[in-house]
């Protein structure tokens, strides 16, 4: 990600998790495709690298209730259905938005 950082995260909305970088970028993310597109050993196959996690299984109510940073490399989402074991590294989420 060269040098653009992280300058911060917040909860947008109830749905919606926001991110400032450092070279003023504001990105915005659908907490409900974050979940989606979780890339954790419980939602991809571990030797297929096949989805296990069925994207219409997520229910649009579905909602962060906690989100941490992990380092200075990722955020790890906690939410209302349980799941919490995603990383979602900042390089990627830069990808995204």
């Amino acid at each position: 990600m060269s040098d653009v950082r992280v300058k911060r995260i917040w909860q947008q909305d109830t749905r919606t998790l926001a991110i400032n970088w450092t070279d003023g970028k504001k990105s915005l993310y659908d907490t409900v495709e974050l979940r989606r597109q979780c890339r954790c050993a419980f939602c991809i196959d571990e030797v297929t690298k096949q989805p296990k996690l069925d994207p219409d299984s997520v229910p649009e109510t579905l909602r962060p209730v906690k989100i941490e940073s992990v380092g200075r490399y990722a955020l790890t989402i906690a939410f209302s259905d349980g799941h919490k074991t995603g990383i979602y590294s900042f390089d990627w989420l830069r990808t995204l938005g």
